[in-house]
């Protein structure tokens, strides 16, 4: 794909709970989730407005939905179970079937209907369905296309049509299964030096990580992909919680590195892909946020001088998508 100039997209994992309910510390994850429902989300939202910046929210499907419950005493009998190594009892054990009052860090579909209705408009993309992780051999076929299925009747009950993926944990599985329900893109993983051969953080990776977020390395800025009839617009990096001893990093180290990213997008004619979870600004919010505020200033200053786009992952899709057309025909 050839662009004009270079581009910043952003694209945002968007799933409440549902990452970390399976994980250690699960009430710390849940309070952070609560600040982001009540700390994040609007600000977050706002600051995109006033700077006219179009995000990928890539919605779980489960927090699309306003209510669920069991049916015949089966928690979501529509969706085919994954057989995840680490996962105990029943994939659905912790899902409250409740609502959005009952239990507001499982469902956000006020939330969904908030981005909706933006003063400037933002993508709702996808995030499966219930965090089932896709790249993992516990994952079926049959498990992922049921979680597709699920995403897709949810946000058709909200009139939206899903076209941007974002694989839970960044693992990529069954592309084929995405290109059957009519999405056109996805978020392949960044191509970092620690990170290769299909290989995910351990460890040394989450090490080698930190030390790239210390040093304010300059994130690698991308080239979209074809892959499997679908266009993969691979991150370039997270931005990096402050929770635990992430707090005492400098909020201005991850800045840096995001401008350095927006730098060499706008020189080298390639895109800057920064993505994470709005949870991640949930720990010292009023300084993550003043952080994403220098880097949107950043971006609409390039805009300005026609140095910089700013796409939503669809729209990257889209373009790539045109070219292909145009040099077939």
């Amino acid at each position: 794909m050839s662009l004009r100039r270079g581009a910043f997209v952003l694209s945002l994992d968007f799933e409440l709970i549902w990452g970390t309910s399976d994980r250690p510390g699960r009430e710390d994850f849940r309070r952070a989730c609560e600040r982001e429902r009540s700390e994040v989300f609007g600000p977050l939202l706002t600051l995109l407005e006033e700077f006219e910046i179009s995000a990928t929210w890539c919605v779980l499907g489960h927090v699309m939905l306003r209510s669920c419950a069991p049916v015949n005493g089966r928690k979501h009998p529509e969706i085919v179970r994954p057989a995840h190594a680490w996962q105990q009892g029943d994939w659905f054990m912790r899902d409250p079937c409740s609502d959005e009052d009952g239990a507001p860090i499982f469902y956000g579909r006020s939330l969904v209907e908030r981005l909706i209705a933006a003063r400037f408009p933002q993508e709702i993309g996808c995030h499966s369905f219930s965090h089932v992780v896709f790249g993992d051999p516990g994952c079926s076929r049959e498990t992922a296309a049921s979680e597709v299925r699920a995403c897709v009747q949810a946000a058709r009950d909200l009139g939206i049509p899903l076209r941007s993926f974002a694989f839970p944990r960044n693992r990529v599985g069954h592309l084929e299964v995405l290109r059957e329900y009519g999405f056109t893109c996805f978020r392949g993983p960044e191509p970092t030096w620690y990170l290769r051969d299909g290989r995910t953080e351990g460890a040394v990776e989450r090490m080698a990580h930190l030390a790239d977020v210390l040093a304010a390395r300059r994130p690698p800025v991308v080239v979209p992909t074809r892959e499997h009839g679908l266009i993969n617009i691979p991150g370039s990096m997270m931005l990096f919680p402050a929770h635990g001893v992430r707090r005492y990093i400098p909020v201005s180290r991850r800045v840096r590195r995001v401008l350095k990213g927006i730098e060499a997008a706008a020189r080298e004619q390639r895109i800057m892909h920064l993505w994470f979870h709005p949870t991640n600004l949930a720990d010292e919010p009023e300084a993550m946020l003043g952080g994403l505020r220098t880097v949107f200033a950043e971006v609409a200053r390039r805009r300005e001088r026609a140095e910089l786009d700013v796409l939503t992952m669809a729209e990257l899709a889209a373009q790539d998508q045109a070219e292909g057309s145009e040099a077939v025909a």
